[in-house]
């Protein structure tokens, strides 16, 4: 790796705030002060938004990694030609925006796995857009996952105190409470450790959420506690792991924003992104919009570096010019700190 890492950040869907939010992330001196940044995707899907939104920098098309310039002012968009511009409409969901916002994904992947990429950065991608193109995935996760032949992976959400790692993450309530089983828990809780290291953090101390109310309350209120995710605490304490657990939800991400753990571990998509976006997410409701949108996504256990934002495509502002950037600028940041880590390893 070079001094600077170079980082390869998708376009994201391009009906959604993507594009914009990858140009005005880019427009931030200070991450040319870290990284050399990539964008991958349309270059006339890009030259639209900085046309649209009188942005001041410049679009430099280029075919290869090797012609990037890095240069402020001047952004490096590696171009996959595979928008339509005069079809493109902002906020609509079509097969032609899931492709092109999948196609960036695949290509960062193949960059990173090439070692063209130290890292790879990726934009809101729209699910239903994409599976209408054939590409039938539940989001990103699963994407990186069968790309690059990874079988042991989680999502981990990342803003300021809150460090949260998912046991399971889209699929139904039903289906999220019989994957609770002890093998996985620990997997995610050594998953875990590794990336709080990863990120350089020194407290390791995990907490491990309940599934039920009070965490069962010894098998009144439902077995999973007891039976799955205890004995698998006590197993990584075994292997050597500060952990505790089950700890009732609604006390656990009260305490861990406080920095009493390093890292959670939840059970269930929303039982680990509603704390994460109470804390992340600041809504104006005056301006009926978000003030600002933080919390990154990052995608544990692969070969490769994937970040993300944590936020969707926000189809309702798309195009209007009034998208935060905040979370692409973390999502960068903390994909910087991973590849210098790596390196570092």
């Amino acid at each position: 790796m070079s001094e600077k890492p170079i980082i390869g950040i998708t376009m994201g869907d391009p009906a959604s705030i993507g594009p914009e939010i990858a140009v005005k992330a880019l427009l931030n001196d200070e991450i040319y002060a870290i990284c050399q940044p990539l964008l991958v995707g349309d270059a006339g899907v890009f030259r639209h938004i900085v046309q649209k939104l009188n942005l001041p920098v410049t679009i430099n098309t280029i075919s290869s990694v090797q012609e990037a310039q890095y240069k402020q002012g001047t952004i490096d968009v590696l171009d996959l030609h595979n928008v339509d511009i005069d079809k493109l409409e902002f906020g609509v969901v079509s097969p032609m925006a899931g492709n092109a916002a999948f196609e960036s994904v695949t290509k960062v992947i193949e960059l990173a796995l090439a070692g063209e990429i130290d890292a790879t950065v990726t934009g809101p991608l729209n699910k239903k857009s994409m599976n209408e193109a054939g590409h039938h995935f539940a989001g990103h996760t699963e994407i990186y996952a069968q790309y690059t032949g990874t079988k042991k992976y989680a999502m981990l959400l990342v803003e300021d105190n809150l460090k949260v790692i998912h046991v399971s993450t889209h699929v139904s309530l039903r289906q999220a409470c019989d994957l609770v089983k002890k093998d996985r828990i620990v997997e995610v809780i050594e998953l875990l450790h590794n990336g709080l290291i990863s990120l350089g953090e020194t407290n390791l101390k995990i907490g491990v959420a309940g599934l039920n109310p009070h965490a069962g309350d010894s098998g009144l209120f439902g077995t999973e506690d007891d039976q799955e995710i205890a004995p698998a605490v006590e197993q990584a304490r075994q292997l050597g792991y500060d952990v505790e657990g089950p700890v009732p939800p609604d006390t656990l991400f009260s305490k861990a924003a406080t920095g009493y753990y390093g890292g959670v571990v939840a059970m269930y998509h929303d039982q680990g992104h509603i704390p994460f976006k109470l804390s992340g997410f600041k809504w104006n409701p005056e301006k009926q919009q978000m003030d600002s949108v933080k919390g990154v996504n990052i995608t544990m256990g692969l070969p490769i570096i994937r970040t993300s934002v944590d936020h969707g495509t926000a189809f309702e502002i798309a195009g209007k010019g009034i998208a935060s950037p905040d979370a692409m600028v973390l999502a960068i940041e903390s994909a910087v700190q991973l590849a210098k880590n790596k390196a570092l390893a």
